[in-house]
């Protein structure tokens, strides 16, 4: 293990017991180059949290062109409640119209999401990251145990760091659990996504997306069609390759 492994999991075991509002802080004091990938009701909170910190936080958001009405007028509301700029990372045009031309608009329901998330996802969120030397996550523990159940609250990034280049990965949510969020999300008046009062918990693109039901853990109802350990599309590669 490199000398910078080391002090990344000294730094992760000083910070895994602290705030996220301290995690947060300390992220921002690190880098000036950082930016928070929102999406959710998680991601929604650090903004909060992050604002009040550093107004001028940067935020971008992936918008893979299957999105749910809801989730683009989410992303102007919150746009507007904070008076940030949010930048919007699209796919590849001619990538997406090659895949839909080969197989069609809803392919992952035969073969897997993997290869749409892939082009739609994957390539945006990478070219993004490019420009950055570390970026924010609303990752939590709970949400996923099969890949998310070990996830540290600071980490390097090498899936998507790239050759010759370092990419640090904060997840300041990464102890709490759901409750804690929309006790947070209530108590401070954040904005929300609409379809959350509809039953739908964890909220990715329209085809792969459908509402949960009593008893059923929040990844249920992403790509419901697969192996229930197989609930990740790709951003967060490192969990499981790092």
């Amino acid at each position: 293990m490199s000398n910078t492994a080391l002090n990344i999991v000294d730094i992760d075991n000083t910070l895994a017991t602290q705030s996220p509002q301290q995690i947060l802080r300390y992220a921002l004091e690190q880098f000036d180059n950082i930016a928070i990938s929102f999406s959710g009701a998680e991601d929604v909170v650090l903004v909060d949290m992050a604002h009040k910190i550093r107004p001028d936080i940067k935020v971008f958001s992936l918008d893979t062109g299957r999105l749910h009405a809801e989730t683009y007028q989410f992303i102007e509301k919150v746009r507007n409640h904070y008076n940030i700029d949010i930048q919007i990372a699209m796919p590849n045009g001619p990538d997406v119209e090659a895949l839909v031309k080969q197989k069609g608009l809803f392919s992952f329901y035969q073969d897997d999401h993997k290869e749409c998330c892939g082009i739609r996802k994957i390539a945006p969120l990478r070219a993004t990251l490019g420009d950055l030397d570390a970026w924010i996550t609303g990752q939590r523990k709970d949400q996923s145990p099969g890949t998310r159940a070990v996830i540290p609250v600071i980490q390097e990034d090498k899936a998507f760091a790239g050759e010759g280049r370092s990419l640090t990965k904060f997840n300041p949510l990464a102890n709490w659990s759901s409750a804690q969020v929309w006790d947070y999300i209530r108590t401070y008046g954040v904005p929300y996504n609409a379809l959350h009062d509809r039953g739908f918990v964890s909220i990715g693109c329209e085809p792969c997306t459908r509402p949960t039901g009593p008893g059923q853990h929040e990844r249920e109802g992403r790509w419901w069609w697969e192996e229930a350990t197989k609930k990740e599309c790709g951003l967060h590669a490192v969990n499981i390759d790092a």
